[in-house]
């Protein structure tokens, strides 16, 4: 046995690429889109509390309670995407010196064309922002 080998013997591994591929991109696709959906909705987020600053912003500049409802709803509706179905904005606080007014939105974010992930139809998106008014200014009278 000190001068015989044993024959060598070559593994073939043709066509092990294609397995891997066939395996590893829905995979890497699943994840993509995972990501986008996340993106979407950290996207939503940050533009639904945007848009909650700016409307409590407007309401603190008008003179009235009804001025300052309108005006959150006005300036709410501007901001908001297009892409998320949202309530009108609320305003809650009393309007006096000094008092602090709270502006709440509700959005749903669809994932509709995301559907091959297997997501719920929608997700709920909420915010609020909150500022005080003038404590020098005397309700009634302009800004």
């Amino acid at each position: 046995m000190t001068g015989a080998r044993e024959p060598v013997r070559r593994v073939d591994d043709r066509g092990s690429m294609a397995v891997e591929v066939v395996v590893l991109v829905p995979i890497m696709l699943l994840v993509v889109m995972l990501v986008v959906a996340a993106g979407r909705l950290v996207s939503v987020e940050g533009q639904v509390q945007a848009a909650a600053r700016e409307s409590v912003r407007a309401a603190t500049l008008e003179r009235d309670v009804a001025s300052a409802r309108a005006a959150a709803r006005t300036s709410a509706a501007a901001a908001l995407p297009s892409s998320a179905r949202c309530r009108p904005a609320t305003l809650t606080g009393a309007f006096a010196r000094g008092e602090t007014l709270t502006v709440e939105l509700s959005c749903t974010v669809s994932w509709a064309d995301l559907s091959s992930l297997g997501l719920p139809g929608s997700t709920s998106v909420t915010a609020s922002s909150s500022a005080p008014l003038d404590e020098f200014r005397r309700v009634g009278e302009a800004p």
